[in-house]
């Protein structure tokens, strides 16, 4: 049964509403199919567009991709990234996407696709340059899980990786059957990393809030804040001792604040409730990783 993306993101029972804003040239190409298989119980495959690259980039989509593959990633439980192994292509469009999915790193996996179809030595170096390079563009050594396979409908042209290949397979099913068993960690997991965003957040306007005068000035003064926004990120967090860690992107934030014409119109921060988060932090998530243990 095929659903058309406008129906499918009008449906109260499905979790695509927040789509709707993506507008009708993303949901001409967005489409739902529903299946009667006992393996898609309780789960959604998502399939997004395959990363444009060489000329390719330059003719673009009509609809915001990234921003598409934002909302997915915010959502989804698992992130596979699908390599072929004879034409390793780190795109410029593929690096803004790793970027959008650099907070969720801990759900990203890599797939380096049709190892079979280039020789034992091949696949090494192959590995070796995905790893620098997917190093190089997360700007991190600690690059996530990458899986060796074969997925696709020609036989295996290399025998010889077959026993490799197969418990690389196995590995990879093992992690996504892994995932109902571990979803109400994961949620937990994300209501945390929120919490501690919120809390970071509400800091940072407290902070750039106190460093507006009183009377004359004030725009003035706003605007040379904004624009050494990264040394008051810096002053931010050793002056409250905030993890930078938990700090925003710096570019997203310096446009928000620039859409706002008087940062002393927000209201100042409620200590009361700064003391509900942090018993928040100390009791409440303690509580609800317990229960979730016991259940």
């Amino acid at each position: 049964k095929i659903i058309p993306g406008a129906a499918l993101c009008s449906q109260a029972d499905r979790p695509f509403r927040g789509l709707s804003p993506m507008g009708n040239n993303f949901l001409n190409r967005f489409e739902g199919v529903e299946m009667d298989s006992p393996i898609l119980n309780n789960i959604t495959l998502v399939d997004t567009p395959g990363i444009l690259s060489g000329q390719k980039q330059s003719i673009g989509r009509n609809y915001d991709y990234e921003q598409v593959m934002k909302w997915f990633a915010e959502r989804a439980d698992l992130i596979i990234i699908m390599f072929d192994a004879h034409k390793l292509d780190i795109s410029d469009e593929l690096k803004r996407v790793i970027e959008i999915l650099k907070p969720h790193q801990d759900k990203m996996r890599v797939v380096l696709n049709k190892a079979d179809a280039i020789s034992t030595q091949q696949l090494m170096r192959v590995y070796g340059a995905l790893m620098w390079s997917l190093g190089k563009v997360m700007m991190t050594p600690e690059v996530c899980r990458v899986y060796m396979g074969s997925f696709w409908g020609a036989p295996l042209k290399n025998k010889e990786q077959g026993p490799l290949l197969m418990q690389e397979k196995q590995d990879l099913f093992n992690d996504i059957a892994q995932l109902p068993q571990n979803a109400v960690m994961r949620r937990i997991n994300e209501l945390v990393k929120r919490a501690r965003a919120v809390k970071v957040h509400a800091y940072i306007v407290h902070y750039l809030r106190k460093q507006l005068p009183y009377t004359w000035g004030k725009r003035e003064k706003q605007r040379r804040l904004t624009d050494r926004l990264d040394r008051e990120f810096v002053m931010c967090a050793r002056r409250y001792e905030l993890p930078k860690g938990d700090f925003p992107e710096l570019e997203p934030f310096r446009q928000a604040l620039l859409e706002i014409k008087d940062l002393s119109e927000i209201h100042k921060l409620d200590k009361k409730m700064v003391k509900e988060m942090d018993k928040v932090f100390s009791v409440d998530i303690p509580n609800l990783l317990e229960a979730a243990k016991c259940g």
